[in-house]
């Protein structure tokens, strides 16, 4: 079946487009400004340090329920320690001699790149004493030193640089800082281009011990770079890229041998021998944010568009999001066009739930998904029941409802605003102000992420002013 799949997909894009009406607009309304807008508070809740006079790149917060703390990452290299109540401390520097992890950093401080400390996850064992999982967390980093070998290769592009998986292991995990030894290397992933790396990383929180998916690793994994999937890599069963991969990080059935792969992973015992036991999904282009719905325990997923569609999923074990054939519910025609004569045409392919233009009034030119918390909680009934998600460079925060999700379009995208004194703004209008008050120059973009607390608690993150800003009703 998979092997078919991929020979239909390359005879599709073979084929001639001369025929097919093609768009870089495929949706017709806009994003409303008003209508069905909900209006929320954001308070600042802690601020990150300066790093060499470069502000804090945060990613990823997660919660920490047995030391009553969050934790949040710096790309520049860092995890911090945060208490509820917003106190900074630094958990761990990566680029620490003594721990041998050669973090790549953008040439300058200024620029914002995509490369650094990805992404981190706490065991969901992390604080229990006696399991195998104590102690336990995992860091996804770009790192420049290409010497060791790596696991997987792309066979193509530049070999800019590698991204490693991480397990780093605390001796007491309620301890202010990290007191483990030197972290010891899971997996290795050769980059073929410079953008589009690794995504988020996680465990699913709503598992308990006992159930399969307990202790699993969810890894995001990008195309590879480039435009377009230039290696065609994302529907290639055989390749990480454009993957969501699912390891056991504390197994050894790996070829590597320091990981498992779960035996109920969809390509598992296929009887396929080209295809990666470890892959979850395929098909994304760039998946920076993911989180698990408890209403319903689905897998959600915001995967960055080419130069058309941004999309929201539901990515299903074994789902197949449709890069590079497909952008949302179009078929790819060129890297800024897609044909809207026929979508949603191919029955293999797992659509998006909601979708958007980059195009859009509301929104600035390089347009990406971004975020995913599915709000089940009543801390802050505005929200309750409803999914939010973004677009990363405008810092627009979308809600869709998070019941009967519709089988795709915009229809169901509204805008969350975010109350400021007697009037509301965006968040990017927010940061800017701040940024004024801090006496630097205003961003023109927010790099929007979300990050989820204790009883419903919800932050938001960006890499301009180096504050963690809270959601209240």
């Amino acid at each position: 079946m998979s092997t078919i799949r991929l020979v239909l997909a390359a005879l599709l894009i073979a084929g001639p487009a001369v025929a097919q009406e093609t768009t870089n607009n495929p949706f017709p309304d806009p994003i409303p400004a008003s209508e069905g807008v909900i209006v929320v508070g954001l308070e600042e809740f802690a601020t990150l340090p300066d790093i060499d006079g470069a502000t804090a790149r945060p990613m990823v917060l997660v919660d920490e329920p047995g030391s009553g703390r969050l934790f949040v990452n710096d790309m520049w290299g860092l995890l911090y320690a945060i208490s509820y109540g917003g106190s900074v401390t630094q958990y761990l520097d990566v680029r620490e001699p003594r721990w041998g992890v050669a973090v790549e950093t953008p040439p300058e401080v200024v620029r914002i790149m995509e490369v650094g400390l990805q992404s981190f996850a706490l065991h969901p064992h992390f604080n229990e004493p006696g399991t195998a999982g104590y102690g336990k967390l995992y860091t996804w980093i770009d790192t420049d030193d290409t010497a060791p070998a790596a696991d997987f290769v792309p066979g193509g592009g530049d070999d800019t640089h590698d991204i490693v998986l991480l397990e780093w292991t605390a001796s007491d995990p309620e301890a202010g800082s990290y007191d483990g030894g030197p972290p010891r290397e899971v997996l290795r992933v050769e980059q073929p281009f410079d953008n589009h790396n690794g995504g988020r990383i996680g465990f699913n929180p709503l598992s308990s011990p006992g159930d399969p998916d307990f202790g699993m690793l969810y890894l995001g994994l990008a195309d590879g770079g480039a435009a377009g999937d230039l290696l065609d890599l994302a529907q290639n069963l055989g390749s990480v890229f454009g993957k969501i991969l699912r390891l056991h990080p504390l197994g050894s059935s790996s070829t590597n041998g320091r990981y498992g792969i779960p035996a109920d992973n969809p390509f598992a015992r296929d009887g396929i021998e080209r295809t990666l036991g470890e892959i979850y999904a395929s098909g994304l282009r760039n998946p920076q944010g993911f989180d698990w719905d408890a209403g319903t325990g689905e897998l959600l997923v915001a995967d960055i568009g080419q130069s058309t569609v941004e999309k929201l999923s539901v990515v299903p074990s074994g789902g197949d999001l449709g890069w590079n054939t497909w952008e949302g519910s179009y078929r790819v025609v060129t890297n800024i066009l897609v044909d809207p004569s026929n979508p949603r045409g191919d029955s293999w392919i797992t659509y998006p739930v909601a979708e958007f233009d980059q195009n859009d009034p509301l929104l600035q030119r390089g347009s990406a998904a971004t975020g995913v918390v599915a709000y089940r909680h009543d801390a802050i009934p505005q929200l309750s029941d409803h999914v939010l998600w973004g677009d990363l460079p405008s810092g627009e925060v979308f809600h869709v409802p998070a019941d009967g999700l519709s089988g795709g379009g915009q229809a169901a995208i509204r805008r969350v605003l975010f109350r400021d004194g007697g009037s509301t703004q965006t968040l990017l209008e927010l940061v800017q102000a701040k940024m004024v008050d801090q006496g630097r120059e205003p961003t023109t973009r927010a790099d929007l992420h979300f990050g989820r607390g204790p009883a419903g608690r919800v932050f938001i993150l960006n890499k301009w002013d180096g504050v963690v800003r809270e959601i209240v009703r």
